[in-house]
């Protein structure tokens, strides 16, 4: 019998957010494999679980999803990727592939499932807390109100003029990726008369270097780090 893939949400970084369906999965799985970009990665998605649950028992397996930018090498790595674990479920084992935040959101789980579904495998995602809805939470921040709209753009260096344009267009935008763009944000802000005390970063939240607060161009921010421009 076919083992069956959980695609498992393990939220932003604090275990405690950790779904109670994410702990069931991992635990009715044989193994636990984690996305990294190359061989011999470290994987923070595997950090948080093992604080949430014991996975002594549990078979760990990497399973590398390259982020070249050629379109043929990240092709062939997830072709690579997909055939280890069709493997795995051939032989039987259920398997929990881990994602931090929610699988939903900027994760290369989604297509993932949707090939392994393709070949007829048994698949179930489950979803998890994001980044952004997580730390809009932890600074009080409303991420729409009433009949506000909502926009979400991932920061990239050939995006400024779609990122321009969702700041103008939206009530409340949330800058996914924005780690090394604080400086693009605060001069879109300033061109649109935007007061930058609108703005407000979520860096590494749930883990103990969190920092939400305002945009601060002297500081040093971590990969992931998300920026939240709330105009109303």
């Amino acid at each position: 019998m076919k083992g069956k893939l959980f695609g498992v949400s393990v939220g932003p970084g604090d275990w405690k957010m950790m779904t109670l369906r994410a702990k069931e999965a991992l635990l009715d799985s044989d193994i636990i494999c984690f996305p990294a970009k190359a061989k011999g990665s470290s994987s923070f998605a595997l950090s948080i679980i093992q604080q949430a649950i014991d996975i002594s028992d549990k078979r760990i397996e990497e399973i590398v999803f390259s982020m070249d930018p050629k379109d043929e090498v990240r092709r062939e790595s997830e072709n690579v990727a997909i055939k280890r674990l069709c493997q795995l479920m051939d032989e039987g084992h259920n398997i929990s592939l881990i994602t931090i935040g929610d699988a939903g959101v900027y994760s290369t789980y989604m297509y993932t499932d949707a090939r392994v579904r393709a070949m007829g495998y048994e698949t179930e995602v489950i979803p998890g807390i994001s980044s952004f809805t997580y730390g809009a939470a932890m600074a009080r921040l409303p991420l729409m109100i009433g009949d506000e709209s909502f926009c979400v753009v991932p920061m990239a260096k050939d995006n400024v003029e779609r990122l321009e344009k969702a700041i103008i267009d939206n009530d409340n935008i949330v800058v996914m990726k924005s780690f090394n763009s604080m400086d693009v944000i605060a001069k879109i802000l300033q061109r649109n008369n935007i007061p930058m005390e609108k703005a407000t970063v979520m860096c590494d939240v749930g883990t103990e270097s969190e920092y939400i607060g305002p945009i601060d161009l002297k500081r040093d921010y971590g990969y992931f780090t998300t920026v939240m421009v709330k105009k109303n």
